[in-house]
């Protein structure tokens, strides 16, 4: 049987800030992300599974990748927890807004990383994450292949 790579997409919007950075981006501001989500497998060849000819349900990778990523991301403001915006950060959550504090300097690239793993963590272990792509403008994308990463 071939192996397949299947590819579903997901919308969000998220707001950032990067502490330190010379240019605009130190400033809070937002952008309308897309990620292309990749996994590789072997179609269900059992005839009497009700996911025959699926490498993976498409239903149950968005469920994964919505309860990872988008559902916690969407509509947030990600801030890394080491740096000043913490007092920024905690501000806007006493006045209700929704903010995530990392551990890393929220960039594509790093976003795309934690991406990774919160999404291979949760992949049936007959399904391997093959990439990522995280679009943060019409222009500018960051990749994450699995062969980069082994």
């Amino acid at each position: 049987m071939s192996t397949i790579r299947i590819t579903k997409q997901f919308n969000f919007e998220t707001g950032h800030a990067l502490y330190g950075y010379d240019g605009k981006c130190k400033n809070v501001h937002g952008h309308s992300y897309k990620l292309s989500v990749t996994v590789i497998g072997k179609p269900i060849t059992d005839t009497s599974n009700v996911k025959y000819g699926m490498v993976i349900d498409f239903s149950d990778l968005k469920k994964i990748v919505k309860e990872e990523i988008v559902d916690v991301f969407d509509h947030a403001t990600v801030f890394n927890k080491n740096t000043p915006h913490i007092e920024l950060a905690a501000e806007l959550q006493t006045r209700g807004h929704h903010v995530i504090l990392v551990e890393y300097q929220p960039t594509s690239e790093n976003m795309v990383i934690d991406f990774a793993a919160k999404i291979r963590s949760r992949l049936p272990e007959n399904i391997q994450l093959f990439s990522l792509r995280l679009q943060e403008t019409e222009t500018s994308y960051a990749e994450w292949y699995a062969s980069d990463n082994s």
